[in-house]
């Protein structure tokens, strides 16, 4: 009651923050005349000009105003749109490192610009990041006329993009991007060999679109790089059959928790199945030899009850491709871990891929916290709010609407079954496109979208629906007063079904789902079309605005030729813009866009998003739901008891209940799944950030290691480490020479140093201690060490060292990943011993971590102990470079193939002096050669790492003709 009232005295804390915009906003608007009045040269320069400002000590904050007042001038020139007040606070949110949560319509992409800008003029680079490819390169080259006019560089990132072209864009001033894109660039970087291959350049600050749907829909989906195991299709193929022959009574099915699991007598049964199909050879299912067996059972049951044809992955191309189950979108190149896609593939019987082992991975949550600064934008982020400024430590702020929304927002009608809504939402359609408003149609999978066009497209479904609305006013006809308007609505409306089921599409529509994602920009562009019918899954066609009458860019881009005459493509233009002027007119008399939500999601999110669509920059617009007691959502939450309900309240055939109170009820319905969803994200963060931890000391440190030209010191080190740990194993503090285990020892100096040490003989001297054989050990192998360099040479040996631990460090890392994975599946056991299992996995995991750093200095300096280098004269017409180095960490021997260029050139005494000699090259045959020619490499004779590279490249010949790789 109190806080009620402050709010109505002082205002909310969103109106409060608003309030403290206002004098800048003010001040960037008494820039404009000033501004306005500037040539388009001098516009241009104030970048040139706000730089030095920074450089002369100023702050961002300090050049936010001007710094926007140019923006929006140079978007008047440039694109032709001013920004409005609100959206210049929208632009300040997000400087601020904060969420704008601004409604559908009122341009978004356009207020990300002035942040954008701002930031970028400090020259540490600015990454956008939008949900899918084509909105990356749109908005990259629609918004980038403002900042290349400004004399900023813009570049985009895509898939199938190479490196080269990685590291151009992410080196450009603002990068446009992907989520995935960036996240797996982020990755890809940590497993290169070379600093010059990696392509981004640090996470300064990130401004994300549609920041729900990145940073909480997809947050439970970590980014993976993988390679292939083992292959074991003909398991999964195997298996699937089985499962079939399972019944309800034989499984565990809660739909509320997505989870499933044989009961006792299915455990029985499914045992008794793959005996008699020979895939159990012997023991029983729980044996520990048939543990993977159980994986691939479990796996296989999972995707048969648990997971939908159409609705959460369609087939396509012969290949299982996840639907994004927000979005309504494909996602393709992802597949779900642990066998869980191999056990989809054999189920819709296509070619079952070979499993993967993780390579790399990061959570999104993860990622988007590596950005010293981040901000988002989106229409719908209060719902939310908790969760952002819990995991993300971003607010979220509210900003009100240019102008205001006057959109009706109906309660939901709720039916009691299916059959009945679906007759409700043709009706609603048909009603719809009679008038001339256009429709969109929200649906919650593929399937029920296809229905739902099915319907539309069925002339006997359309005419039995006439029948019964004109059977239906005959009913009410005579009725009171009150109800005249019902009758002619119904009498209307079977009418025109009537008429229309005699044509060949009853009601003409336009389906965007999954299937139809390539198209998806043109068909929501032109949804806005009198009576266009668009059915889409959930909010498939998010970033892509619904105008009224159509859009004329799109109609542009499909209508007109490219290389059409400019004048008859200008003629054709005013056309278009014209005709779409017309159509917006007769769409805004039938009421605008009208949303027909056709069933609840578990988020009221998008739901809200879906609303969104319509009433756009103070358009009109209506939107409804319309649900049934058979909805997933209604059914698993309170189908029984609204059905129960709706018969004691005598509800006859397609009757619906309306009043705000069963709103409530799905509200709190809702709530209550957004807060598991909640709390299943914030677990599963819990136990990512203690592999972030690690994950981050292991990037740091790889970064470390290739940074640096030469690492011989921590070798040096790993080498030292490793003899004192062979030597506390062998011989512990304390104990009395005859408690030596001198045979293990001297076991562990062949293994790890291999060296061939008369360990024996050193224990027998009088009064020899241990640290006295630690000291002979290390010597002998620092001798041994130093000797294998000077064979190999020190600069060959540099490189050698650092690809061997690159190398081993990964090979390591891929597997206490695979460790800490397998740990995490079984770690919540530990709960039935009251034990905290987070506590638990926290423990295990440091001491994983500290087995891996042992394990890395042990290998490393067993496969250095042992390295030889090969030197192979490569023709004479080319100068290779030598070849990867790739580690066997199984392996005792390693011989490392090095191409050496400079045997090539006639040889010498330098870094490859020794190979030259031992391929019949001297160095009184290198004197004797001829003066340099650029041509020929032949006659090059020794050439310095630092010297100019004789080819007249102008590159120093280490970067050239004598680079590694």
């Amino acid at each position: 009651m109190f806080g009620a009232l402050a709010k109505k005295i002082f205002g909310s804390s969103n109106d409060r923050r608003l309030k403290t915009y206002r004098p800048k906003v003010d001040a960037i608007n008494a820039l404009e005349p000033e501004l306005a009045a500037l040539s388009d040269e001098a516009l241009a320069a104030r970048t040139v000009a706000f730089r030095k400002e920074l450089e002369e000590g100023k702050t961002l904050d300090d050049i936010l105003i001007p710094a926007f007042a140019t923006v929006r001038e140079a978007a008047k020139r440039t694109l032709g749109q001013r920004h409005f007040d609100v959206q210049l606070i929208g632009g300040m949110v997000l400087h601020e490192g904060a969420i704008a949560e601004m409604r559908t319509g009122e341009g978004k992409t356009l207020v990300a610009t002035l942040p954008v800008y701002l930031n970028a003029l400090a020259g540490k680079g600015v990454h956008v990041v939008t949900v899918n490819d084509y909105l990356a390169r749109r908005d990259a080259e629609w918004m980038g006329q403002i900042y290349k006019f400004l004399g900023m560089s813009v570049g985009v990132i895509v898939h199938g993009l190479d490196d080269q072209e990685r590291h151009a864009a992410y080196a450009s001033d603002i990068t446009y991007g992907t989520n995935n894109e960036y996240g797996f660039d982020y990755l890809r970087d940590n497993m290169k060999y070379e600093m010059s291959q990696m392509v981004q350049r640090g996470h300064n600050f990130a401004i994300v679109d549609e920041v729900d749907s990145i940073l909480i829909d997809e947050a439970r989906t970590p980014l993976i790089i993988s390679g292939p195991m083992d292959d074991k299709s003909e398991l999964y193929n195997a298996i699937d059959p089985v499962i079939l022959k399972l019944v309800p009574e034989d499984y565990d099915l809660d739909e509320k928790q997505r989870t499933v699991a044989l009961t006792e007598a299915g455990n029985e049964k499914i045992e008794q199945l793959l005996e008699q199909a020979a895939i159990l050879k012997e023991g029983t299912l729980y044996d520990a030899a048939n543990a993977t067996l159980v994986h691939h059972v479990n796996q296989a049951l999972r995707a048969h009850k648990l997971f939908t044809l159409d609705k959460d992955y369609i087939v396509k191309d012969g290949e299982i491709v996840i639907i994004d189950e927000f979005t309504g979108r494909m996602m393709p190149g992802r597949r779900y871990s642990e066998g869980l896609h191999q056990a989809l593939e054999a189920k819709e019987h296509v070619q079952v891929q070979p499993e993967n082992q993780t390579l790399a991975s990061i959570t999104f949550q993860n990622y988007f916290r590596l950005y010293k600064k981040l901000a988002g934008m989106t229409g719908t982020a209060a719902t939310e709010a908790d969760e952002f400024a819990d995991i993300y430590n971003l607010a979220v702020v509210e900003i009100p609407t240019n102008v205001d929304v006057q959109r009706i927002d109906d309660d939901d009608e709720v039916y009691r079954t299916a059959e009945e809504k679906y007759r409700a939402i043709v009706a609603q359609i048909a009603d719809c496109r009679r008038r001339g408003q256009p429709v969109l149609v929200g649906t919650a999978s593929i399937e029920k979208s296809e229905l739902i066009a099915e319907l539309l497209n069925d002339r006997k479904y359309v005419a039995d629906l006439a029948k019964r609305y004109l059977s239906r006013s005959d009913e009410v006809k005579g009725n009171k007063a009150a109800d005249v308007e019902l009758r002619d609505y119904l009498l209307t409306l079977g009418k025109y079904l009537s008429d229309i089921s005699r044509e060949k599409t009853p009601l003409p529509h336009a389906v965007l789902n999954a299937r139809f994602h390539e198209q998806e920009a043109f068909i929501i562009a032109q949804a806005g079309a009198p009576g266009a019918v668009t059915i889409a899954t959930n909010m498939a066609g998010r970033g892509t605005d619904i105008k009224l009458g159509g859009n004329v860019d799109m109609r542009v881009k499909q209508e007109i030729p490219a290389d059409l005459d400019p004048a008859e493509h200008a003629k054709k233009v005013a056309a278009i813009t014209a005709e779409v002027e017309k159509l917006k007119a007769q769409a805004l008399a039938a009421g605008g866009l009208y949303v027909l939500g056709t069933e609840r999601h578990e988020s009221r999110r998008i739901d809200n998003q879906l609303r969104g669509r319509s009433g756009r920059q103070g358009d009109p617009g209506h939107s409804k739901f319309l649900l049934s007691c058979q909805d997933d959502l209604m059914r698993i939450f309170a189908g029984e008891r609204m059905e129960r309900m709706l018969v004691t309240l005598g509800l006859k055939d397609d009757e619906a209940i309306v009043h705000s109170w069963i709103n409530k009820a799905i509200e709190n319905a809702q709530r209550k799944v957004e807060a598991r969803n909640f709390d299943q994200r914030k677990n599963i963060l819990k136990y990512d950030n203690v592999m972030n931890d690690q994950r981050k000391v292991v990037f740091e440190q790889r970064r470390e290691f290739m940074a640096q030209e030469s690492v011989r010191e921590t070798i040096d080190e790993m080498r030292h480490s490793t003899v004192d740990d062979v030597v506390a194993r062998a011989i512990p503090a304390s104990a009395y020479a005859d408690q030596w285990n001198v045979e293990g020892l001297k076991e562990q100096a062949q293994m790890y140093l291999n060296l061939d040490l008369p360990i024996e003989e050193w224990t027998k001297e009088e009064g020899i201690a241990d640290e006295e054989i630690k000291e002979r050990i290390r010597k002998a192998a620092d001798e041994a060490y130093a000797a294998r360099v000077e064979k190999n040479t020190p600069e060959v040996m540099n490189y050698v060292e650092k690809q061997v631990l690159l190398q081993m460090l990964d090979h390591l890392w891929r597997e206490h990943l695979v460790t800490l994975d397998h740990l995490r599946q079984v770690i919540g056991w530990r709960g039935y011993a009251q034990r905290d299992p987070l506590n638990e996995y926290k423990s295990e995991a440091f001491e994983l971590f500290d087995g891996l750093i042992s394990r890395l200095r042990e290998h490393v300096t067993g496969q250095l102990m042992r390295v030889e280098v090969m030197f192979e004269q490569p023709p004479a017409a080319e100068l290779p470079p030598i070849q990867a180095v790739h580690v066997d960490p199984n392996s005792g021997e390693n011989e490392f193939a090095l191409a050496d260029a400079s045997a090539s050139y006639g040889g010498g005494q330098g870094m490859f002096g020794a190979a030259a000699a031992s391929l019949g090259f001297s160095a009184a045959e290198a004197d004797a050669k001829p003066a340099r020619s650029a041509e020929d490499p032949q006659t090059w004779g020794k050439v310095g790492r630092n010297e100019p590279c004789p080819c007249g490249s102008g590159k120093k010949f280490k970067h050239c003709h004598g680079q590694f790789s």
